[in-house]
């Protein structure tokens, strides 16, 4: 049973809170979530739970955070497959009592013993099948002491075939596909089988998700198919790659979502990056997040896989940092300076903000500079060598007096700098350059009038004396 035209578009997303969310869903969530806003569907999140041993709550926060951060907002949800037991063990029923799962026994020895042989055979391992019923087989009683599974009775003919969205036409034949566990000793039901009843129940009409889910898809499709629902279309998008050409994973040192915004990237640069790594539109590099909405259909997906490149990310946020308002970056660093034990007003920050974001890729590089405003500096020994020489000082106590006779602007401290440069025979950058070095800690700045004139004059004078 297939999806007609006219069935309303819902899309989800439903990570595993056991751990942070990591890049590959979160990119999985943003194809979700702008296709559902392309098309005016609805978009759920959905915490798949059932791994009790390892979910925590610190996840589930991290997981909303992330999606918060991103701007990526649900319709519905955050809905949680623990809360959904009972519905689950109704549908276990349902299935048993048309035939179509059934009680396994095996105990986890005879299961090992039974790969083993396999093995030593050249088979491929998979269960043998013997807990399953068949018209005129007998069953052995059930043994004591051994918790059953359940098992979904897979077909053993025919072919599995859906039309990918990103890949194109699949087929796997059904001989190929094991009888699914279902339901653990514990009772507690496995992935794929609770990703079937939430799909159908919540009328999930796209799935978009990563391509090593492929393998899960044919064992999804028949349990669809034994409970007469509406199959969705399914779309694999390609791995992420890293710098070492393997899988970005929790395992392989990716980085969490939350990680970026704590280093100083902005939600829109990484929604941005984010979707340029498997999916395009024309040669467009830089676009809001209302021109994806507008153009993401579902086509133009890659089938390859994609290279996380840290270098190109910082490129786009630096994009985006020149673009920003002054005054939400002054919020944003002003965070970054609090972090560092400098508790700095956001307002006296919205100037320099504007004077240094070019120089910028992220907001804490932004905090690197400003943090000269409120903290002291420490040239390096080769700068003051180098710049702060024996020549030189006369003129900057000269300098420093001067300042301290000035109103405190940028076309005041123009001047004296010009009338100092000129009065001891210099040229502009053999005081400009020593200036720096002694004031902001560093030989490379804007323009230095306009840097000093952000900083208190007392400052000034105080760090220029101590030449």
């Amino acid at each position: 049973m297939s999806l007609n035209s006219n069935t309303p578009i819902r899309t989800r997303i439903a990570p595993s809170p056991t751990g942070f969310l990591h890049l590959g869903t979160a990119r999985t969530a943003l194809y979700s979530w702008a296709f559902a806003r392309h098309f005016g569907g609805k978009f759920v999140l959905r915490i798949e739970d059932t791994d009790v041993a390892r979910s925590t709550q610190d996840s589930v926060e991290q997981i909303l955070a992330s999606m918060k951060w991103l701007g990526l907002d649900y319709d519905e949800g955050p809905i949680y497959q623990m809360q959904r037991l009972e519905r689950y063990s109704a549908v276990v029923e349902q299935l048993i009592a048309e035939g179509k799962a059934y009680r396994c026994y095996c105990s986890p020895a005879e299961l090992d013993e039974m790969r083993e042989a396999q093995r030593a055979r050249g088979e491929k391992t998979h269960y043998d099948r013997r807990w399953r019923p068949e018209p005129g087989k007998v069953l052995p009683a059930a043994p004591e002491g051994v918790q059953a599974v359940v098992r979904f009775k897979n077909p053993l003919e025919g072919d599995v075939t859906w039309d990918d969205v990103v890949k194109g036409p699949i087929t796997i034949n059904n001989r190929e596909i094991d009888d699914l566990i279902i339901v653990r000793p514990d009772g507690v039901p496995t992935y794929n089988f609770c990703v079937v009843v939430d799909d159908w129940d919540m009328a999930i009409s796209h799935v978009f998700r990563g391509d090593e889910h492929v393998n899960n898809t044919p064992w999804q499709i028949n349990i669809f198919n034994a409970l007469g629902a509406p199959l969705p279309r399914f779309g694999h998008v390609p791995v992420i790659l890293g710098d070492d050409g393997q899988k970005l994973s929790k395992r392989r040192g990716a980085v969490s979502v939350t990680a970026y915004e704590d280093a100083g990237y902005l939600p829109e640069a990484m929604l941005n990056y984010l979707s340029r790594l498997g999916w395009s539109h024309g040669d467009e590099e830089l676009f809001s997040r209302e021109q994806l909405v507008s153009w993401f259909d579902g086509t133009h997906l890659s089938k390859s896989p994609a290279q996380w490149d840290p270098a190109k990310l910082e490129w786009v946020n630096s994009q985006y940092i020149k673009q920003a308002d002054d005054e939400r970056l002054a919020v944003l660093v002003a965070a970054q300076l609090l972090k560092r034990g400098l508790n700095v007003d956001a307002e006296a920050l919205v100037p320099m903000c504007a004077l240094f974001k070019d120089r910028c890729a992220t907001t804490v590089a932004l905090a690197d500079w400003l943090s000269m405003y409120f903290a002291p500096v420490q040239p390096s020994a080769e700068d003051l060598a180098a710049h702060v020489t024996e020549t030189v000082k006369p003129a900057l106590q000269a300098l420093a007096a001067k300042f301290a006779e000035i109103d405190w602007n940028k076309v005041a401290i123009a001047a004296a700098i010009k009338e100092t440069v000129a009065a001891h025979g210099l040229k502009m950058p053999l005081l400009a350059m020593p200036v720096r070095a002694l004031v902001c800690g560093r030989v490379q700045t804007p323009s230095v009038d306009a840097v000093l004139a952000l900083f208190p004059k007392e400052i000034v004078i105080e760090r220029l004396r101590n030449s």
